[in-house]
């Protein structure tokens, strides 16, 4: 299968390093940790790859506090009370077996891809948000794709599944993690395969205000922003222009500044932008669209997401 083709086909443009990382994924069989800024792509590259594989996506998302009992699985207590009040004076030792079984087992995200007989592309989504015990947890299930539980014994993967973790850098993560998964990081795109991406997402987009959003935007990653907007503002920011029928950013800077909800995302940011819009968006001229012309672009390239 040629990947990179099959995630254009899915509006998602990957480059040959992201390409490279996700084949060796698949060959060996090994997790894949996948780091960078929020909004630049790592979450949509598990949900692309599920489709180009034909694959369930599980998705766990991480959070301070995650534990097993939400992560692998957990038992369905009413259910349990029940069947014990159901049963009476039954054999003890049968009514145990029975109420510690498959039908009381309730299977959270990573017992789910564990125990699936299909195929899985198993997301762990900001790993970094999750304590370092619960990375603990990980290791088996990393390791030898399998879990551990008490009352039944060990569930081992008959198909192994595809596992992309993300992490955005909240927290150093462990290096027994590491050591489990195949790296790769994300950094945001540069000018030309952010404008692919914007092109492709939205194809009706005039050319002219797609080369000129695409230059603020790049522009205000370099400025002393709280939150640099990503490819997802990106896109809802173009949305947004479009639908209020702008296509100069130049000859309508009252609603550009009007636009700005869709591209900043804090207080701060927009305190920013409105009292220094006009410097830091028009800081230089913005009717090059012959920069990035039509023909340089491939008429079949695709978006990211985030």
């Amino acid at each position: 299968m040629n990947l990179k083709a099959a995630f254009e086909g899915q509006a998602y443009v990957a480059d040959d390093s992201l390409v490279a990382a996700l084949q060796l994924a698949q060959s060996l069989g090994k997790p894949l940790l996948i780091e960078g800024e929020a909004g630049v792509g790592k979450t949509e590259v598990a949900k692309c790859l599920s489709t180009v594989v034909s694959a369930e996506l599980i998705r766990l998302q991480c959070y301070e506090g995650l534990d097993a009992q939400h992560a692998l699985y957990d038992w369905d207590y009413q259910r349990q009370l029940l069947a014990i009040q159901m049963a009476g004076s039954a054999d003890p030792e049968a009514l145990k077996k029975t109420l510690y079984s498959d039908d009381f087992l309730v299977k959270r995200p990573l017992l789910s891809a564990i125990a699936s007989d299909k195929p899985v592309v198993l997301l762990i989504d900001e790993i970094d948000r999750a304590d370092e015990e619960f990375e603990a947890l990980l290791l088996e299930v990393l390791s030898d794709f399998q879990i551990s539980i008490p009352e039944l014994g060990t569930f081992t993967a008959t198909t192994r599944p595809l596992v992309i973790l993300t992490s955005n850098g909240v927290r150093e993560l462990s290096d027994a993690l590491r050591r489990r998964c195949l790296y790769h990081y994300m950094d945001y795109p540069d000018e030309r395969r952010e404008l692919e991406i914007v092109r492709a997402r939205l194809p009706d987009i005039d050319l002219q205000l797609a080369n000129q959003l695409v230059s603020v935007v790049q522009r205000l990653r370099g400025a002393a922003m709280r939150k640099a907007p990503g490819i997802a503002e990106t896109l809802d920011w173009a949305a947004s222009l479009m639908h209020m029928g702008i296509n100069d950013l130049s000859n309508n800077i009252e609603q550009v500044q009007q636009s700005l909800s869709a591209l900043v995302k804090t207080r701060e940011d927009l305190s920013l932008l409105s009292q220094e819009g006009s410097q830091l968006i028009f800081n230089e001229p913005l009717s090059s669209a012959e920069s990035i012309t039509a023909g340089d672009i491939p008429k079949q390239s695709q978006a990211t997401g985030t």
